[in-house]
């Protein structure tokens, strides 16, 4: 059928670091399909063996080059195309140091993005939406609130 995705079997478990700085969000821009050149958080697959807080770490180093603390759960999204279906975890993160990110892995950049311009920025699917429930941007609940 045209216009549908095909199957790609198991949905693949992905996680997501959620970093805030002031009034800033680490972004990386993807560096590979899906949404290649489009930005997202820090993140990626699970591998085999993993937990998911040793994955929301890992991605985070191997992404932009920084060291974090996996923070609470703060919600899950599902995304699904053309030869992929991820369940994406994402998770608030506490960075550690003062270091300078640097893109690497699956990301061919990383930056600094003022909340403010978040939403003028070009996320992949359903980024802004995210944020702004989760209370990651202005106008959403309070992050880290009750």
């Amino acid at each position: 059928m045209v216009g549908r995705p095909v199957s790609v079997g198991r949905p693949e478990l992905c996680v997501g670091a959620v970093a805030v700085s002031g009034v800033h969000l680490l972004m990386i821009r993807r560096g590979t399909e899906p949404e290649l050149g489009q930005w997202s958080l820090p993140g990626g697959r699970v591998e085999a063996a993993e937990s998911v807080v040793s994955a929301v770490v890992r991605e985070l180093a191997e992404e932009t080059g920084l060291e974090g603390v996996c923070g609470p759960f703060m919600g899950w999204v599902e995304r699904s195309g053309f030869g992929h279906h991820h369940v994406i975890l994402n998770f608030e993160v506490t960075l550690l140091g003062d270091a300078d990110p640097v893109a690497g892995d699956d990301a061919s950049e990383v930056r600094w993005v003022p909340l403010l311009e978040v939403a003028g920025t070009n996320l992949v699917d359903g980024m802004y939406a995210f944020l702004l429930e989760h209370g990651v941007l202005p106008g959403g609940p309070v992050l880290g609130g009750s």
